[in-house]
């Protein structure tokens, strides 16, 4: 049987201008995984409000992070899937977004027309959430009906608790911490998703504490030497907490001189990572008195980061 691999990422714009980033926006906000609301009290703050302001906020947020490849987040998955291919070979292995490009449907067909009969699907989120797994693979469905194909599916929910992945993110904070010193004090910090959610029995809450516990454990740090916290919320609804912008002051203001962050749910940089913690966030903790709020690198493309995602996929070959 012929195996092949979708990889499955958030998305980006294509460039970092508002008249890119409005389509994107949309398409991401328009899911309704991802924002709940009844659309009748939603669309008009959508349209009359966050699309035409919106992006024109973030273009400049973009435009400092941007790559002379393109967007981080796009070209750093590009290189994973180059190295999982190579891990993988002969297994053909496509790259998709769930919202902008490539899409899902063009990467569905690419591997239908390479003759795939099983098919493993690795959304690229360690933790499952409705809001991001779960939306890959109804965008994943949607393709398959769409080409009325049905190969032998492996869905890969989440590895959070994944040794693998545990001991990578481990060996990259060792690795930061030999370049750059041990700091005072290890935040891990997630994505958030609104409390209403996990309320409703979302996972996403509960797997990201499983990672930390495990992190730190591998870490060997006691109780009082790192905490968890979530960044990224919007609006001025409850989002999980604690918020890791309430929380990056607060340890300034108890002490911490050297703050070290991690990002354990994001196997790729990208706009929450590069821009959000390593400078906003930087900036909100000298302005709180710390001296220095260092971010320590997603796994992107690293050697052991390929190796525990290779390793899962060959598990779910095997069934």
């Amino acid at each position: 049987m012929t195996n092949g691999v979708l990889l499955v990422n958030l998305g980006t714009p294509d460039a970092p201008t508002p008249e890119a980033i409005r389509p994107y926006l949309r398409e991401f906000l328009s899911d309704r995984r991802v924002v709940d609301l009844p659309p009748l009290l939603w669309w008009p703050i959508l349209h009359g409000i966050i699309l035409p302001l919106r992006p024109r906020r973030l273009a400049p947020l973009y435009a400092r992070i941007w790559r002379a490849d393109g967007s981080p987040l796009l070209a750093i998955t590009r290189e994973l899937r180059a190295a999982l291919a190579a891990a993988l070979a002969p297994a053909p292995v496509a790259v998709a977004m769930r919202y902008g490009q490539p899409a899902i449907a063009p990467a569905v067909a690419e591997l239908h027309d390479a003759g795939v009969e099983r098919l493993a699907v690795l959304p690229l989120y360690p933790q499952y959430s409705g809001t991001t797994t779960g939306s890959a693979f109804d965008g994943l469905d949607a393709a398959l009906r769409a080409l009325a194909w049905q190969p032998e599916l492996r869905r890969i929910e989440d590895y959070h608790a994944d040794e693998g992945y545990v001991a990578a993110l481990a060996g990259s904070v060792r690795e930061h911490w030999a370049a750059h010193g041990h700091g005072d004090h290890l935040l891990l910090s997630f994505h958030g998703i609104p409390q209403r959610y996990a309320d409703r029995g979302d996972p996403y809450g509960r797997q990201c504490a499983e990672t930390a516990r495990r992190l730190a454990a591998a870490l060997a740090l006691r109780d009082g030497d790192w905490h968890l916290a979530y960044q990224s919320r919007v609006g001025n609804a409850a989002w999980l907490g604690p918020y890791t912008d309430v929380v990056i002051p607060l340890l300034a203001r108890r002490g911490v001189r050297r703050l070290d962050v991690v990002c354990p749910g994001f196997a790729a940089d990208c706009l929450e990572t590069l821009d959000e913690v390593a400078i906003r966030y930087k900036e909100v903790f000298v302005a709180a008195g710390g001296e220095a709020l260092r971010y320590v690198p997603a796994l992107n493309a690293r050697p052991d980061h390929v190796a525990a995602l290779a390793r899962i996929v060959r598990a779910q070959f095997r069934g």
